[in-house]
């Protein structure tokens, strides 16, 4: 149960004064549905309203709080003329400009003769001082209602600063005092502020500085989070290392078959990986394992051979895809892989119906079928397992954990085995899979050779175009990706069916088109003429970006690349040079570019290996967009900048494997604490592995 202190932090939004169901909505939207979202959802910037010189020095430009005589009004001749209001003060005069304005209203907030303090962003227009719409106008006597500095929060349409800022400070009365968890020794040495009052802090900055992610209340409340998230992640690990598992051995005769057929010598770091994996498995306990490999590095081949090893025990194996292409693909590969050895492989995806389907389900519930490989099909009650011994997850950041558990469930005792080919940068890896072991793949398989990569601005389109053709006629494929699917209004960007019209008049039918918006059976089709049939161009959207392999893609375009994370063209590049032919990557950039996407396009430009580009991508653009953005596989921070809090995570990593080691129950006043901890940051589900031992 939540701890009764908890309770109000944890009470819908609409309880609180000013919010109704309109409204609340809007902020479940923007922070989520509960009072302590709002608690967590902390300003971005500061106005300083500070400023408040003579109407004469007010510099243009600048937030500045003047107190001004009314002097007289000066409505519109039309309703598309502004509505102007002259004031001065002994230095000089300005105006006070209002479109859309109502009379009445104004005459009532600024009346002739009065003095007003206003406050707003002053500008110069022809020569003379102005400030349109202020965002304050009270009376002397209620000066104190403006805000010396206003925190500034992210928005979301239909929410104002000033009604946001109203109900952040409604939920702000609820923060209680809490207990505190922070290791004594620790707090002592850091003298950060208690959780309440780094709570209030964080909200009330008085200068740009507080914002920084090294301020001390900033890093209070980074540092709680990711102690939550840490002793989380052990307990969990914890409490899985006590679970039931079974040891799984094989005899080596299919995995065998299958390393001696391969056309090359399997890589040191391939061998290695599948020497932990079948360590891992041949253990009584239930194997959780990370295999992170780089772009074309080998992954399938080391999960095969877990998988036969699987089979060789007498047991079934799946491999679970994030979408139908890749589930596909998975499926030719494995089944290749796995002739030599005899085996079957099934595939099960939402397309397969009927007799097909139910033969399919009947064989793996009777064990007739020892390899599957399938889409979120596999989850579906009625898919049922002999003996699941063995769950391969690919690209596990598509998948919530739910996910992973219900597949697992499938079986008793399952060992699962999550493959990724974006490669994590050491923080994220902590945060997002620290209840795993992990093996990784850096070498790639002998053969692949560099992608040369060359950076060149969009208007230069009819040299790629001639380099395309070039390519097209030596006998290889290019694929061709835009960021968007058709055109924006709001974007000045090429998207893929302008693109593939343009480029139909020039190439006739052998360029196809890929995206996301066209159904399964579509994407298959493009597909697959894409890698056996007629078409020779590809014109795509970043639904090729994982995993797609097509063996002739010698040529990849990227346009408007400045769009794109690291991660994504790191994908996106090795699709290409996965035959015995080099590949070219082409990224076309709109000018002018922001510091931003240069470092991103020089990186590129640098350098093949995945991981330096991981831990650059979170550098540049912070960890909630590296897996992807919100990605149910990944925690979300609110506090915590992966890029900035680097030791403080490492500090909470050996915190709470020290209170694993020394009160894994969470006894006492500081176990209480934490157990506080964990409910606040809602890792609830650490607290229920404590309870279920």
């Amino acid at each position: 149960m939540r701890p009764e202190i908890l309770f109000r932090l944890f009470e819908s939004i609409e309880n609180l004064k000013g919010v109704g169901a309109r409204m609340a909505g809007l902020l479940t939207q923007l922070a989520g549905p509960k009072v302590v979202n709002l608690v967590m959802h902390l300003p971005a910037s500061i106005i300083d309203r500070r400023y408040s010189p003579p109407i004469k020095e007010a510099r243009p430009g600048t937030i500045a709080t003047l107190t001004v005589h009314v002097d007289d009004h000066k409505p519109g001749r039309t309703k598309r003329q502004p509505y102007r209001v002259s004031v001065s003060d002994d230095s000089a005069s300005m105006s006070l400009i209002f479109f859309h304005a109502r009379e009445d209203y104004l005459r009532k907030q600024l009346p002739e003769g009065e003095t007003r303090i206003i406050s707003g962003r002053t500008e110069s227009y022809d020569g003379s001082l102005q400030m349109t719409h202020p965002d304050f106008i009270v009376s002397p006597a209620a000066r104190d209602t403006i805000p010396a500095v206003e925190p500034i929060y992210p928005l979301t349409t239909g929410v104002s600063q000033r009604v946001l800022s109203k109900i952040i400070h409604e939920a702000l009365r609820v923060a209680p005092e809490l207990p505190e968890w922070l290791d004594r020794h620790h707090h002592a040495q850091t003298q950060w502020p208690p959780w309440q009052e780094a709570v209030l802090a964080a909200h009330a900055p008085t200068k740009a500085t507080d914002l920084d992610p090294d301020a001390p209340t900033r890093m209070r409340l980074a540092y709680d989070e990711l102690l939550a998230n840490q002793l989380a992640i052990s307990l969990v690990r914890r409490s899985r290392r006590k679970a039931k598992g079974r040891a799984v051995t094989g005899t080596g005769i299919l995995k065998e078959k299958v390393i001696n057929a391969l056309p090359y010598t399997l890589t040191e770091a391939q061998t290695v990986a599948a020497r932990e994996i079948l360590a891992d498995m041949a253990l009584p306990d239930r194997m959780m394992r990370l295999l992170q490999g780089d772009v074309g590095s080998g992954k399938t081949v080391v999960a095969v051979i877990a998988m036969l090893t699987a089979v060789e025990a007498g047991g079934q194996a799946v491999i679970m895809a994030p979408t139908e292409i890749l589930a596909r693909q998975h499926y030719d590969e494995v089944s290749k892989l796995c002739e030599v050895a005899n085996i079957r492989v099934g595939l099960l995806t939402g397309r397969e119906k009927g007799a097909p389907r139910k033969a399919l389900l009947d064989d793996l519930k009777s064990g007739g079928l020892s390899l599957c490989v399938g889409t979120h099909a596999l989850f579906q009650e009625d898919v049922a397992f002999k003996d699941l011994m063995l769950a391969v997850i690919d690209e596990q950041h598509r998948f919530g954990v739910e996910q992973r558990l219900s597949l697992a469930a499938k079986g008793v005792a399952t060992d699962i085995l999550v493959t990724t080919a974006t490669p994590i940068p050491r923080t994220l890896m902590m945060t997002a899979y620290g209840d795993m072991e992990v093996s990784q793949l850096r070498e790639k398989p002998p053969g692949r050779k560099p992608v040369d990569t060359r950076v060149m601005p969009v208007d230069r389109l009819d040299d790629v175009t001639a380099a395309v053709r070039r390519a097209v006629d030596a006998g290889g494929k290019v694929y061709w990706v835009c960021p968007l699917v058709e055109d924006s209004e709001v974007l000045n960007v090429t998207a893929a069916e302008k693109r593939h019209a343009d480029l139909a008049r020039i190439f006739g039918d052998r360029v196809g088109l890929i995206h996301g918006r066209l159904k399964a059976r579509e994407k298959d089709a493009a597909m697959a003429a894409f890698i056996d049939g007629p078409v020779a161009v590809l014109v795509a959207t970043t639904v090729i970006e994982v995993g797609v392999n097509v063996a002739d893609a010698t040529v990849m375009v990227i346009e408007h690349a400045e769009r794109f994370g690291l991660a994504q063209l790191h994908q996106l590049r090795g699709r290409i040079g996965r035959g015995d032919k080099p590949g070219v990557c082409l990224m076309l950039y709109q000018a002018p570019l922001g510091e931003i996407a240069t470092a991103r396009l020089k990186t590129m430009r640098e350098t093949e290996d995945g991981f330096l580009i991981a831990e650059q991508d979170l550098k540049l653009r912070g960890a909630g967009e590296v897996l992807g953005t919100r990605q149910s596989g990944l925690p979300e921070f609110h506090f915590a900048d992966l890029a900035h809090h680097a030791d403080l995570l490492q500090t909470a990593r050996d915190d709470a494997a020290m209170i694993i080691e020394t009160n894994a129950d969470l006894k006492g006043p500081r176990g209480d604490a934490l157990r506080v901890l964990l409910y606040l940051f809602e890792r609830d589900v650490a607290v229920k592995t404590l309870r279920s031992g």
